[in-house]
Formats: C-alpha cells, sequence, structure tokens
C-alpha cells in the first residue's frame, strides 16, 4: 500500500505579511456547548480597527473524504439520510478523525468500514474549508485505487446504500444539482484536475 501527495494542490495558503491588516486577535473565549462531537465556542476579538466583536463558532476533529475508483474508473458513492436536513444524500465516502489517528488511517478505515472497499494506492488531493463563516474544520481529500471488496463493518446507528456510478455520471450529478454535498463537490474538482494530469487506464473523463 502506497501514499503519494498531490503537492501542486495539497499545500495550504499560509498567512502572508502582506495580510496583517486583516487579522483578528482573539481577547476572551468562551465554550456555550459541548457535545460528543462539537464544540460551540463564543470569543470577543479585537478588529484590525481596534473595535471589539463576538464570534460564534463550531470546533470540528477534522474528517476525510476519499474518492475510491474502481478498475474500470468507477466512483464508489453512498446514500444515506443527513438529520440536520432531513434528506438523503449522495455522497463520498467520508468520516471524522479519531484522537490521534493520522488523516491516511481516517481515510483508509472510513472506506472500509462503510464500504467494505480497501485501495492500494492513495493520493493526497488536498484539502477543504466547507464552513470557514462558522467553523474550523477541516475535510482532507484523498484518491484511492487499486480497490479490492471485502466485508464492511458499519457502526451500529450507520444506515447507507454504497453503489458505483462511472465518473462522468458523477460530474453530471453535480452539474444538474442531483449532488449537492460540498465535500463530495469538491473531491470530485480535484480528482478530475489530477486524473486529467495523470490518466488512469480504461476510465473516461
Amino acid at each position: 500500500m502506497t501514499e503519494q501527495s498531490n503537492s501542486s494542490t495539497a499545500a495550504s495558503a499560509s498567512d502572508h505579511p502582506v495580510d496583517q491588516h486583516l487579522i483578528e486577535t482573539t481577547v476572551s473565549s468562551e465554550i456555550l456547548a459541548q457535545g460528543k462531537m462539537l464544540t460551540v465556542r463564543y470569543d470577543q476579538a479585537r478588529l484590525p480597527n481596534g473595535t471589539i466583536s463576538g464570534r460564534e463558532y463550531v470546533i470540528h476533529p477534522g474528517a476525510v473524504v476519499v474518492v475510491a475508483l474502481t478498475q474500470d474508473g468507477g466512483v464508489v458513492l453512498e446514500r444515506q439520510f443527513r438529520y440536520p436536513l432531513k434528506q438523503v444524500f449522495v455522497e463520498l465516502p467520508a468520516g471524522k478523525i479519531d484522537p490521534g489517528e493520522p488523516v491516511l488511517q481516517t481515510g483508509q478505515r472510513e472506506l472500509l468500514e462503510e464500504t467494505g472497499y480497501s485501495g492500494n494506492e492513495w493520493v493526497k488531493l488536498g484539502i477543504q474549508h466547507p464552513c470557514i463563516g462558522y467553523s474550523n474544520e477541516v475535510i482532507h481529500i484523498y484518491l484511492a485505487t487499486g480497490l479490492t471488496l471485502g466485508a464492511h463493518a458499519r457502526d451500529i446507528d450507520e444506515a447507507m446504500d454504497v453503489f458505483v456510478w462511472p465518473f462522468a455520471r458523477v460530474i453530471q450529478a453535480i452539474e444538474s444539482g442531483e449532488i449537492t454535498d460540498s465535500k463530495t463537490m469538491g473531491a470530485m474538482l480535484l480528482a478530475e484536475r489530477y486524473l486529467l494530469k495523470h490518466p488512469v487506464p480504461g476510465l473516461s473523463l
């Protein structure tokens, strides 16, 4: 099993000196709510003009999403009910990072647990910040190939249908609005750009 990094997209932006006039600094911080996974905080922040303003946001442990390609270039997908929106979504396999767990291991674990697939080749495509206005969540994006299918090991509270669509069908579903999950949309964009530069035999984009 090997891992590569797509350095052209995996590098995250760093703070630049030219941005110092935009930076907000924390004056105080308090916890409003503590859940099993999420923490809601309320901070007082000093703005660049010197005034103080409130900032309410969610602390998230981070997650990994996987674009898993079958031998003939199909994309492994899931249909599952998402409670906050009371709706079934089509999305890529993904899951949160456990404390102290390397992000690649999270991706491998979640892909196997949810779908039964294991990947032999892994490429880090980049990261995504899905909720920059109200959460610190970071989603790490991987491409997995060389798949083998075994048995899934879903949690007792997970119910989903696992299926495979051709790559072009997934892109079409994003364009038509059939797929609206942001992590799936972002991951497929990066995967498409990567695969145009590194073609997979038998895969038609």
